[in-house]
């Protein structure tokens, strides 16, 4: 059972190569995308072995802290440094997502209605600024827009649901029901694991029966980008939690002390607000 009572009152870590290691996986990984972008055959592998590389060394990194945490060696002090650090990455995140917004509302509320008023009635005088559209050069391929129904709609039931059992999970963590919270986490990662079978689902569909693609204009552009780096924060968050169920079955945290279990946490509901943003403005709009 983790313990701070014997903590130091400062506490210096060992060297660590995981940082570096960790950002040069991150490099590959960006590498291999753009070349996949491209239409490189080496970069689907390459990305695959970036990815792969990057979990393994999270698996490490976890694995240190998780030991040096479990050794009693973090006190209060790396306790507020842990929470200042989740709320600066988070508010990092805000940030991220909040380009992406900004870029949907420019391409729907300026771009698209500047290509069609009158000055540019004379270039394109069939484009219409209707959101979506195939943009006014007719270079991209016409498209059905995705619709919230059903699938949409759906994961939304699916990620507010994991957000309720995520908190019951932690309320039974805070009143020493281990038993009750191991349920109610395991629930709540299984729901992110189906709310991202179904986006894989979303997307087969939308390439295959819309011919809504990545390449499908400022449309088919910004929901990719969107949904999938949403899609891939859903990954990285569900990961996060089942590392933090099998400490929990573990018999790690107690009542008092468990940040990992409140770290994780307030990154899945911040994946749950950012969600509920997407299914107004992206399904609904």
């Amino acid at each position: 059972m983790s313990s701070q009572n014997q903590s130091p009152y400062y506490f210096v870590p060992n060297p660590s190569q995981h940082p570096i290691l960790a950002a040069l996986s991150l490099l590959g990984i960006m590498l291999s995308l753009t070349g996949w972008l491209n239409g490189q055959g080496w970069a689907p592998f390459t990305f695959a072995m970036s990815l792969a590389w990057l979990f393994f060394i999270l698996w490490r990194w976890f694995g240190d802290a998780i030991a040096e945490s479990e050794g009693g060696q973090y006190g209060k002090r790396i306790d507020a440094s842990y929470r200042w650090s989740m709320s600066w990455f988070i508010f990092s995140e805000v940030m991220f997502f909040s380009a992406f917004f900004g870029a949907l509302f420019y391409a729907r509320s300026f771009a698209s209605p500047l290509l069609g008023d009158l000055d540019n009635r004379l270039l394109w005088p069939d484009f219409m600024a209707a959101w979506p559209n195939v943009g006014p050069s007719g270079l991209v391929s016409h498209f059905k827009a995705m619709t919230a129904w059903p699938i949409p709609t759906i994961n939304t039931a699916l990620l507010l649901t994991s957000g309720a059992t995520l908190t019951v999970a932690h309320h039974a963590l805070r009143d020493d029901h281990r038993k009750q919270a191991i349920i109610w986490l395991a629930a709540t990662v299984l729901l992110g694991a189906i709310f991202l079978f179904m986006q894989g689902y979303e997307y087969v569909h939308a390439y295959h029966e819309l011919n809504l693609k990545l390449t499908s204009g400022m449309y088919g552009s910004t929901f990719f980008l969107l949904t999938g780096f949403h899609g891939f924060h859903v990954m990285m968050g569900t990961l996060m939690l089942a590392i933090v169920l099998v400490r929990l079955i573990r018999g790690h945290f107690s009542p008092e002390h468990h940040f990992a279990f409140e770290g994780a946490a307030w990154y899945w509901h911040f994946v749950d607000v950012v969600w509920l943003g997407l299914y107004v403005v992206v399904y609904w709009l």
